[in-house]
């Protein structure tokens, strides 16, 4: 095996860790779990898994759950602190509360009542497919509007490619991520004629996350009867079903995040909904290529849940 090859096949089971720490924040994760999901031994896991991501284990799945908690606290008043701790995977709200002041120096009852007092002065909740992460209300904050319809989507297979990085670098990088998803889809046999999704799965919430560490996944929709092979480049997981509130757009290029700032300032706020612990998305089924019309037909992917107070 090459030395990139080798390269690649370690950043692809770091990636599969990340996936599973997403998708069992809630739980205790042990080392020798992770380690096993990864296919390295727990006596190397830590240090490879540090030399790749830059941070520590430990401080990885801590961050993410105190990200998650900011989110949690900020946006779903109907849970109180014994909740959000169990969400967490934390053993009662005692143990949370001392972790989050911990890192934030700050207790998530103050957190709570400072974000909502400062609500009206905060920065637009979504930045998702931004150039830059965060910025203030303007005037006009809506100058986009789309039909919404509420769909109850069926569990996804995905074959993906990931960027981790600023939306920024996302931007730059975004042509030649594609055209790598589907060279290596077509190798494979992945595309099948009107039953591949392209899509963007944001992992990272950017009002809370830290912009050098925003991870997005170019994702390919495949029929579950095809098998992916992850192949150190393209990587495979599920697209989470459930309900979701799909903003169904025709936009140009320049106005994706006056999409999603409708879906999630405007739209979802008298919904009769909040936003469920999952990723958010961006189908695209029509971009146009620069001699053609400049309207990009996208739909927005939010899950969502019923408000219950």
């Amino acid at each position: 095996m090459s030395d990139q090859k080798c390269q690649d096949e370690y950043i692809r089971r770091i990636y599969k860790v990340q996936d599973y720490i997403e998708q069992h924040i809630g739980q205790h994760l042990s080392i020798e779990e992770l380690s096993s999901v990864a296919g390295f031994s727990k006596y190397h896991f830590s240090r490879i898994f540090q030399g790749i991501l830059h941070e520590s284990l430990a401080y990885y799945v801590t961050r993410i759950r105190m990200e998650r908690a900011q989110f949690l606290l900020a946006h779903r008043v109907d849970k109180n602190m014994t909740d959000i701790a169990y969400e967490l995977g934390l053993s009662d709200s005692a143990v949370f509360s001392r972790a989050f002041r911990n890192y934030y120096g700050i207790s998530p009852s103050e957190y709570r009542k400072e974000y909502s007092k400062n609500r009206k002065d905060s920065f637009l909740l979504s930045e998702y497919n931004k150039s830059t992460a965060k910025k203030k209300c303007e005037d006009n904050p809506y100058p986009v509007t789309g039909q919404i319809t509420i769909e109850n989507l069926k569990e996804k297979q995905v074959a993906y490619v990931r960027h981790t990085g600023t939306y920024e670098t996302l931007a730059r990088e975004y042509v030649r991520l594609i055209q790598t998803l589907f060279e290596h889809a077509k190798k494979q046999h992945l595309l099948v004629e009107g039953k591949n999704w392209v899509l963007a799965m944001y992992h990272d919430n950017p009002e809370f996350g830290e912009e050098s560490q925003f991870r997005t996944s170019l994702c390919l929709t495949v029929p579950e009867d095809i098998r992916v092979k992850e192949d150190g480049i393209l990587g495979e997981m599920k697209l989470e079903g459930g309900l979701y509130a799909v903003g169904h757009f025709q936009i140009q290029k320049e106005q994706y995040s006056d999409a999603w700032n409708y879906m999630y300032q405007e739209w979802i706020t008298g919904s009769g909904y909040v936003p469920r612990d999952y990723c958010p998305f961006e189908v695209y089924r029509y971009i146009p290529s620069d001699n053609e019309s400049s309207i990009h037909e996208v739909d927005i992917y939010v899950p969502i849940e019923p408000i219950h107070f």
